[in-house]
Formats: structure tokens, C-alpha cells, sequence
């Protein structure tokens, strides 16, 4: 029975190279044997792959379908096989490092073990509009996995001997042999006992209990950036959850929400305003006070001038984050209509009135 190999990897025939490779990732990742998934669907989304993922066979296959194959031109069925051994399968190990790295613990497929990398964490700072374009410093206290003050994050008596760890003979990695749907994979892991660095305290610290963690408050010096707009983050490397011995530092994000602004709003870099201005100031011209975010300011009405007309105040907006530089502040002018007239000011829109103003 023919096969559509599209079908199985759930893109469009003309799907592109990176397309396919990322579907068969994905799926290869979700219907995995060592994971729980399905046997029989993984053995079809690796054949599916190995045809659509090669150049030549995903030509071949477009022009005669998946008949081009079954008579040994396929590694002579050795799909139909279980366990143990390739059986003339093509496995292309470069895309599927990722997939073993996520199933045995690794970083790739090819790389040796990396250095234990604690969680990162995320808060909040609330600011206000002018804050945002200023740029403002906030403290913030987390309760998080430090470096042992003792230790300093070694998990050993500071006096203690240090000697190679004899787990891993000073080699930092343990390898270990696992059993997949591929045969026996090696794989090679930070070891458990010295946690990558070959080498260990004689004795371990009593005030961790050799974990070289502490959990207590810290108090950080948050500095944001003027120009940060709502819901970007600022990160601070290193400034995480420490994971232990051997380890690094997770990052600190501090996500930053903007309150509103009664009289601004924001559009990229530039700040947007509206200005009432009266009647007579519009048609005759004139000035009137406007206020930015630096302070009031006069803003110049040319005579004749239209409801809606935009007014470009320049280098009064957000700064830029990169590159340097500022935004505009855009003041749009509408006519100032007042609800409620003396009988000074109905006489005098009547005599406008009248004049055919």
C-alpha cells in the first residue's frame, strides 16, 4: 500500500526543507517508544523522514510515490523489524541529537555533558508612564537557592582536602549505555557524585550538607532602561537559581508593566497627545500651553489651522533602546467646543453665527 509521506509527518507537499525537519522533531519527540508513545507510529514518522528529509528520495517519491522503495531500494524493508540493530535504516543521528538529548538527559546528541545551569526566574515591577521614559530603579527581594555563605557554593569544608572524584576517575562525566528502538545508545552524563568537576571535597560542608546551596532573601538593584516599553523584560545573567555544586547561576528577568497615562498614550517611540484648542486661536492663530514629558511647554498655532492637524514636537518621546537617539512627541489639535456658554461668549458665537462663522 502506498504511504504519503506528508500525510505522516502532517505538512503540505510544498513544505520546505526546515519545515519538515522541524515537524519530524516535533513528532518524533511526542510519539518517542521511551517516552510512551506508539512503536509502530515512530517506525512511520523515521521512514517518512528519511525519504522527504534527502533531496534526491523526496524527488524520486514525488514522481513514483513510495513503491519507489519497497523492493530493497529502502534498506530492504527493515522498517518491518523491532528492537536491536538499524536493519539498513539511513538515521541521520545530526537531527536526531536533540530528540536523544531530551529522552537521556544530554544537551545533544553529539556534545559531552554541560555545566548543571540553574532555573531562571521571572517577576514583575509595575511603572508609571513618565517612569517608562525616564528610565527608574527598583529593588526586589526573592527568596531563592544561593551559593552556600559557608561553602561559597562548593560543597565542601573550606579546609577540607580535595581529591579526584573517584566515581568518574576526575573526568567530570559518567557514560552509560541505554536501550533504545535504534539498539544501545551511549551516552555520556555530568557525574552525580563531583556534578562535572572531576574533583570533590574530602569532606562535605555541614552547614549545606554538601549541596553548596543556601536558600535565603536577597535584595537586588533592579536599574530599568528609559524607552522599556509594556511587557518587555530586562535580564539580569546570573542572577537565578543557583542549582548547586558545579553549577551556574539561572538569569533573572524582571518584566516590566506600564500603568496608563491620563493625558499620553504611546505608539512605537513616539508619545501621541490631543490639544482642545479654541476657536478663534485656530482661525487666527496663536499660542497655547501643551504640557510633555519634560514639563509645560508652548506649542505655536499657525492661523487657518485644521481640526485633526498633527503637530510634531521633536525629540520629546520614548529614547531609543538601541542605536540611541529619541522619539517625537505628535500633538493632535481639535476645536474646543464648550457645553456650556455666559451670555458673553452666546453673543459672540451668535455674531460669528451671523457672519456666516
Amino acid at each position: 500500500m502506498s504511504k504519503d509521506y506528508y500525510k505522516i509527518l502532517g505538512v503540505e507537499k510544498g513544505a520546505s526543507e526546515d519545515e519538515i525537519k522541524k515537524s519530524f522533531r516535533r513528532l518524533a519527540h511526542e510519539h518517542h517508544p521511551d517516552k510512551g508513545g506508539d512503536q509502530q507510529k515512530f517506525k512511520d514518522i523515521n521512514e517518512a523522514y528519511q525519504i522527504l528529509g534527502d533531496k534526491d528520495k523526496r524527488t524520486k517519491y514525488d514522481q513514483f510515490g513510495s513503491a519507489a522503495f519497497e523492493q530493497g531500494g529502502f534498506g530492504g524493508g527493515g522498517y518491518g523489524q523491532g528492537f536491536g540493530g538499524f536493519d539498513g535504516m539511513n538515521v541521520n543521528f545530526e537531527d536526531l541529537g536533540d530528540i536523544f538529548g531530551t529522552i537521556f538527559g544530554q544537551q545533544g546528541g553529539r556534545r559531552g555533558p554541560s555545566q548543571k545551569r540553574g532555573s531562571d526566574i521571572e517577576t514583575e515591577v509595575v511603572l508609571d508612564f513618565l517612569e517608562s521614559v525616564k528610565g527608574a530603579k527598583r529593588k526586589i527581594k526573592l527568596y531563592i537557592n544561593q551559593p552556600c555563605a559557608v561553602c561559597r557554593g562548593s560543597g565542601g569544608e573550606p579546609d577540607s582536602k580535595i581529591e579526584e572524584c573517584k566515581t568518574c576517575n576526575g573526568k567530570g562525566q559518567v557514560t552509560r549505555a541505554t536501550r533504545t528502538f535504534f539498539g544501545n545508545i551511549q551516552t555520556a552524563t555530568i557525574c552525580p557524585e563531583c556534578q562535572g568537576l572531576g574533583k570533590r571535597h574530602a569532606q562535605s560542608c555541614k552547614y549545606c550538607s554538601g549541596t553548596g546551596i543556601e536558600k535565603k532573601t536577597e535584595e537586588i538593584d533592579v536599574e530599568i532602561p528609559g524607552g522599556i516599553d509594556d511587557g518587555e523584560a530586562v535580564k539580569l545573567a546570573g542572577k537565578g537559581e543557583y542549582p548547586g555544586t558545579g553549577g551556574k547561576a539561572g538569569d533573572l528577568y524582571v518584566r516590566v508593566r506600564v500603568k496608563s497615562h491620563p493625558e499620553f498614550t504611546r505608539d512605537d517611540q513616539d508619545i501621541l497627545s490631543t490639544a482642545e484648542v479654541p476657536y478663534s486661536t485656530m482661525s487666527l492663530g496663536g499660542e497655547i500651553e501643551i504640557n510633555t514629558v519634560d514639563g509645560s511647554g508652548k506649542l505655536t498655532i499657525p492661523e487657518g489651522t485644521q481640526p485633526g492637524t498633527i503637530f510634531k514636537i521633536r525629540g520629546k518621546g520614548f529614547p531609543y533602546l538601541r542605536g540611541g537617539g529619541f522619539g517625537d512627541h505628535l500633538v493632535t489639535v481639535q476645536t474646543l467646543i464648550k457645553k456650556k456658554l455666559s451670555k458673553e461668549e452666546r453673543k459672540a458665537v451668535e455674531d460669528l453665527k451671523d457672519a456666516g462663522l
